[in-house]
């Protein structure tokens, strides 16, 4: 995922990390549902994740229709932050859905992200910043803050108190990804206008002629360039400059989809079967830590036409497997539960149990499974479909499934209760990734988007 070697520019590094009372006080929410709304359930666990995004979008509706959702339950204290990777994860689940409702609500989420790249208050070159403010929050104190998405003189509001205002090539590659979605799905030219407009940026910006080559990593919330290449970040290129290349009928997207790929596959290493996360200089690969989502989007990405993919899949599923239960240090998975799955990184089963993830934040379970990548190891494993796949991944999807029932209760988004056992939570207890950040058990948008795409088999890397 984006902010792999470059932390201040993460859309994950805040997650949990110097958040003061709000962030620690829930950190232990892992517990079992407490009593929720009285509306009926709704009654499969898709229906329910599906309810969990309607909600975190629906939480501040007074944006004239023009509106964002909301990455994280209120209990992880970043408030009403919008990551534009969450919300182009969730443009993608609301069309695999295929329902009237889902197309509605992606349309409203892609022309929300329409709106931001062409109303920034500093830039109006294609880019989208790392985070928006969805709508009116609170600071700790409870004193309102009511600058919301849209400011009154019709700018975006890109500054929230967290400073995500930095632009990432991986958060642009996934919106573009789901504005070519939208462009496929609806035929309507402003969604693929808005997917090249990203392309131009991502190969103005981030192309490099270093030794590695590939695509750099963005810029700061300075507009600085960060010297950093990611093979998620190309990875994700490869679907993007693909799919341009498919809809635009223009050449040049083929070949800058070529470099993407070149890069990735300098990444792979044959003797342990899985691909480095990247590199720092452009000259030198990082050998340590060994990220997750470099083998399943991989897979997701290049299919079976590209040796080494399938057995990236394997080294995950072996090497990244984690079971949580509350006999293990650190975790808080309330008595009696199970959780199997992955974590984030090869770092993370290492991680020090003795010491906190991050200052204020709590000590890391070793074994706590990160939902978010095993949903993407579920659905790879489904796209993949070699002897014993679907049943591994059915295994992990139930786990997911029982993590949205019984993890996160209590939890709400702007101040709302959310619809009853709705939503994934990102790990099912303190999780550290090892690249400076850690995850924590709050029901989110990425998390719960990925398992739909994966209970409904939707791959949305596939160009």
């Amino acid at each position: 995922m984006t902010g792999r070697q470059g932390p201040a520019l993460s859309r994950r590094t805040l997650i949990g990390a110097g958040l003061g009372a709000a962030g620690t006080a829930a950190v232990g929410s892992g517990q079992a549902w407490a009593a929720g709304p009285t509306a009926s359930r709704p009654r499969s666990a898709p229906a329910r994740g599906r309810a969990f995004l309607a909600a975190a979008m629906d939480a501040y509706p007074g944006q004239d229709g023009l509106r964002l959702t909301q990455s994280y339950t209120d209990q992880a204290g970043l408030f009403s932050t919008a990551f534009t990777y969450d919300n182009a994860l969730a443009i993608l689940a609301h069309l695999a859905a295929r329902t009237a409702d889902g197309l509605k609500r992606a349309k409203t989420l892609g022309d929300a992200l329409l709106y931001a790249q062409s109303h920034d208050p500093a830039y109006d070159d294609g880019r989208l910043r790392q985070a928006y403010n969805v709508g009116p929050y609170t600071f700790y104190d409870g004193s309102p803050q009511p600058d919301g998405f849209v400011r009154p003189d019709g700018t975006v509001n890109v500054g929230t108190q967290f400073g995500f205002t930095g632009t990432a090539v991986g958060d642009m590659a996934w919106a573009g990804i789901a504005l070519s979605a939208l462009a496929r799905r609806t035929g309507a030219r402003r969604y693929l206008s808005g997917a090249v407009r990203i392309g131009e940026w991502i190969e103005r910006t981030g192309r490099t002629d270093e030794p590695l080559g590939g695509y750099k990593f963005g810029v700061d919330g300075a507009d600085r360039k960060l010297p950093f290449t990611s093979t998620e970040h190309n990875t994700d290129l490869i679907c993007l400059f693909g799919r341009l290349a498919r809809l635009t009928g223009d050449r040049v997207w083929r070949e800058r989809r070529e470099r993407a790929e070149a890069f990735v596959r300098s990444m792979w290493e044959p003797s342990g079967g899985f691909f480095y996360t990247g590199t720092n200089d452009g000259v030198t690969v990082n050998r340590s830590p060994i990220p997750e989502d470099t083998q399943t989007w991989t897979y997701l990405a290049f299919g079976d036409r590209t040796r080494g993919c399938a057995r990236a899949l394997d080294w995950a599923a072996a090497e990244l497997a984690v079971q949580d239960h509350s006999g293990r240090p650190n975790s808080t998975v309330p008595a009696g539960q199970s959780y199997e799955g992955v974590t984030f990184s090869s770092a993370s089963l290492l991680a020090n149990e003795d010491a906190p993830i991050a200052s204020g934040q709590p000590r890391p379970d070793r074994n706590a499974v990160w939902f978010e990548g095993t949903a993407h190891l579920a659905l790879a494993l489904r796209a993949r479909g070699a002897r014993g796949d679907e049943a591994h991944a059915l295994r992990l999807l139930a786990s997911t499934e029982q993590a949205q029932d019984l993890l996160g209760g209590g939890q709400t988004v702007g101040g709302t209760a959310l619809p009853e056992r709705s939503g994934v939570v990102s790990a099912s207890s303190p999780l550290d990734t090892g690249f400076g950040f850690g995850y924590y058990p709050y029901r989110h948008t990425g998390a719960t988007a990925w398992y739909l795409m994966a209970a409904a088999r939707y791959n949305p890397l596939k160009a």
